[in-house]
């Protein structure tokens, strides 16, 4: 293969592949190209390839092993950040291998390279009277204190992520009986939620007070 087609590779993974096979977020895309660009700097300092220079069969297991063992030591990454970079080169390589068969058989070998597991915290929660605590933070006399409640009840009321709730569009959000959220989160896969009259009448008020529309 010529040096030129492991950035064509590249090149197509991140704005061909990601975008329009896979229909992955914005979010995993800028995942994946970080990963990548790790990669790189990797194999720069450690191999001294300057990345216009590397070919992708010099990307063997063992490189890629080594890469991981540089982002936990050197870049002091968490189990779970390399494990994410890992899930980013599988699938660089799940592609890559379909489209240059004669790189299978090295694809198989990284993607048998497996996680690592890591310790499940507990999750920790807040009980009846913490939660009314800080509901009541926001300075509900002030437009910005009643975004903030707004933003709260919302979160608390339907369980969903931080993402998932900055992603939300009024047309989301049903007012009429039942009340329900649809949420988009990981992957771009979506659920509805009930949520409860309260928080459709704070979310309602917000609503028009900033005249919004869907």
């Amino acid at each position: 293969m010529k040096t030129t087609d492991f950035a064509s590779l590249v090149n197509k993974f991140l704005t061909e592949y990601l975008t329009s096979t896979r229909n992955v977020s914005a979010n995993t895309i800028l995942s994946y190209r970080d990963t990548i660009v790790l990669l790189l700097t990797f194999i720069s300092e450690k191999h001294a390839i300057r990345p216009e220079r590397l070919e992708i069969g010099q990307l063997s297991p063992e490189v890629i092993r080594e890469f991981l063992e540089w982002l936990e030591q050197n870049r002091k990454c968490s189990i779970s950040t390399r494990n994410q970079r890992l899930a980013a080169i599988h699938s660089f390589f799940r592609y890559a291998g379909g489209v240059q068969p004669e790189y299978l058989f090295q694809t198989q070998q990284i993607l048998s390279i497996p996680v690592k597991k890591t310790s499940q915290r507990v999750v920790k929660y807040l009980d009846t009277s913490q939660v009314k605590e800080l509901l009541a933070e926001p300075d509900n006399t002030t437009r910005k204190g009643r975004r903030d409640l707004a933003l709260l009840c919302l979160m608390y009321d339907s369980g969903c992520r931080v993402q998932e709730l900055a992603d939300v569009k009024v047309r989301d959000i049903r007012m009429t009986t039942p009340p329900q959220i649809t949420l988009t989160g990981k992957g771009r896969k979506t659920r509805t939620v009930p949520i409860m009259v309260e928080t459709v009448g704070i979310i309602k008020n917000y609503i028009n007070e900033n005249g919004l529309s869907a």
